[in-house]
């Protein structure tokens, strides 16, 4: 039954086989995740516990070693949810950006001209006026706060590996990374066990790809019926500009150019703060060319006399990489399974109609908690599947969005950005979403690559060291860092694929889509071989989502990762 109010967790010490001992934690409730859906489900339930004057164990875990240091999004938040669920948080967030003044739409025809479109040729999703430029790491290092001061245990630092699984098959709970193990294996003299935490219910948060959810998804065929998931990589960076070229406020949203002819996707450029500016590339992961590098087509980007005399002059602080879980209603799988409900990003609850998420994963979170906490006064949390938790997000506003956008990228994808977008307008602009049709994508974004044979080679012109930098320079401003001797963390089904199979017939397409320069073909006595240089990562999952034979899987590593302050 429920407990009072000043109850937490309880702590024990479990063996393992080897004889050691592994620290285990009770929680009623542990969410993997700490980003805008893991907060909003925390913070959720505090609020309804401390309403009940009862007690709630409640634990957040985050690999990241800071709350928010992997958290990477444009941003222009729409606060929808964040009002609903901490209401006047404008006053109390006064770091969070600056407001929507300027808003417009602009298609690149080439590398020197563009079209600014007016206002009523722009999908209704894409108005941004009185909305805030954000960054994400910023509010999710203040929701993690709010977190905190309501009781709710935040562990930064700790990477979920595993689920647990009660004897009929229930999620119990998760166990977390063991550290001090060495890259071949072995255990250091520094070697500790990871963490078992308990639960009543586990709440999976992870954000785009999370490996957890991806496992669990693929067990239990919680996608069997739907279509492929979709995702997009997103590549951004921070620049400090000149104060007389900076107009606060202004949001420049675009497609076309550079990416007319072998992707489809769009541009975002935001003014915000001290004369900074945001921009950025996002670009469909169902592309068919493999000799395409997201990387360095932001690179040609910024070329554009749209955005080159306004960086010209300025100093770029940040970059980062992340991919978007973007497939909508049509990709959306089960929800829940008996002990656990997925989250956000993890479940993909992005409206790709308005290219934002962060709402609406705040939204599920929360639905997710009231599901929760229902079922938790009724005494039905443990080992139950609370699919009701699905009903209810459909049934809220998200429901209603995801709907509305359920044609979107399918359009798009199936038939570019012309064709394509003249559906998406009609629509959108003309049924607000709800015309008589849905359009479903049904090939997964791994399936799409051509022959590099058949395909034509991409010439990207070298870095100027002005407006367009190498890799390796990009992924030093990410902070990037992992401990060397540790197992590595990218991992293959079949070690010899990449020079069997993607080499020869793909051109090696993963030295090109990292956007980190992780994967590199390099010659070792006359033989090609997959050199993977894992302490590069940005854990993106790109790799792990566009590999053609998906014999790419990335789990956590021990620790590292980004270090984003900003972004």
């Amino acid at each position: 039954m429920p407990h009072r109010a000043g109850s937490g967790h309880q702590a024990s010490v479990d063996k393992l086989m080897d004889g050691g001992e592994r620290e285990s934690i009770e929680y009623d409730v542990v969410i993997v995740g700490g980003g805008p859906a893991g907060l909003a489900t925390a913070i959720r339930l505090k609020q309804r516990a401390a309403a009940a004057s009862l007690g709630l164990g409640v634990c957040v875990l985050e690999k990241a070693g800071e709350i928010g240091s992997h958290s990477l999004s444009g941003a222009v938040l729409d606060s929808r949810a964040l009002d609903e669920l901490l209401p006047g948080w404008q006053s109390e967030a006064t770091s969070f950006g600056s407001v929507v003044r300027r808003d417009a739409f602009h298609f690149l025809l080439n590398e020197r001209s563009s079209l600014r479109l007016p206002g009523m040729l722009v999908p209704p999703g894409m108005h941004n006026a009185g909305m805030r430029i954000v960054t994400l790491g910023a509010v999710c290092r203040w929701l993690g706060e709010q977190a905190s001061e309501l009781g709710v245990d935040v562990f930064p630092g700790f990477a979920a590996a595993d689920l647990m699984f009660d004897d009929g098959g229930a999620v119990s709970g998760v166990v977390t990374s063991d550290r001090g193990t060495s890259r071949t294996g072995e255990r250091k003299a520094t070697y500790e066990p990871g963490m078992e935490l308990k639960a009543r219910q586990v709440v999976l948060a992870e954000g785009s790809r999370g490996h957890l959810a991806r496992r669990l998804i693929e067990q239990r065929a919680l996608a069997a019926d739907r279509d492929p998931q979709h995702y997009a990589i997103g590549l951004k960076e921070v620049w400090q500009i000149e104060p007389d070229r900076h107009e606060p406020g202004r949001v420049v949203h675009g497609a076309g150019w550079p990416l007319s002819r072998n992707a489809s996707g769009g541009f975002f450029c935001y003014h915000y703060g001290e004369a900074q500016l945001a921009i950025g590339l996002i670009i469909d992961l169902n592309y068919a060319n493999p000799w395409l590098d997201p990387y360095e087509e932001l690179q040609r980007l910024k070329l554009h006399p749209l955005f080159r005399d306004t960086l010209r002059h300025g100093q770029r602080t940040a970059y980062g990489a992340r991919a978007i879980t973007k497939g909508g209603l049509n990709s959306l799988p089960k929800l829940s399974v008996p002990g656990a409900l997925i989250v956000g990003c993890d479940a993909g609850t992005l409206n790709f109609a308005k290219v934002k998420g962060i709402h609406t994963a705040m939204k599920s979170g929360m639905v997710a908690a009231d599901t929760i906490f229902d079922a938790w006064q009724r005494d039905e949390l443990a080992a139950n599947d609370l699919e009701s938790y699905t009903g209810r997000l459909m049934s809220s506003w998200v429901g209603e969005e995801l709907r509305n956008a359920r044609s979107v990228q399918a359009a798009l994808h199936r038939w570019g950005t012309f064709a394509g977008g003249a559906l998406v307008w009609i629509d959108q602009a003309l049924f607000r979403g709800r015309a008589p049709w849905t359009v479903h994508d049904p090939t997964a974004d791994h399936e799409t690559l051509r022959p590099a044979a058949e395909s034509s080679p991409i010439e990207y012109a070298p870095p100027d060291g002005v407006l367009s930098f190498d890799k390796l320079t990009s992924v030093y401003l990410s902070g990037t860092n992992h401990e060397e001797d540790q197992p590595c963390h990218l991992t293959f089904k079949d070690p010899a694929l990449p020079v069997e199979f993607n080499l020869p017939e793909f051109a090696a397409p993963e030295q090109r889509y990292c956007p980190a320069g992780v994967y590199e073909i390099v010659s070792d006595g006359g033989a090609s071989r997959l050199q993977v240089n894992a302490q590069n990562c940005l854990h993106c999952k790109v790799c792990d989502i566009k590999d053609p034979r998906q014999n790419i899987v990335w789990v956590p590593p021990e620790d590292g990762g980004p270090a984003y302050t900003n972004m």
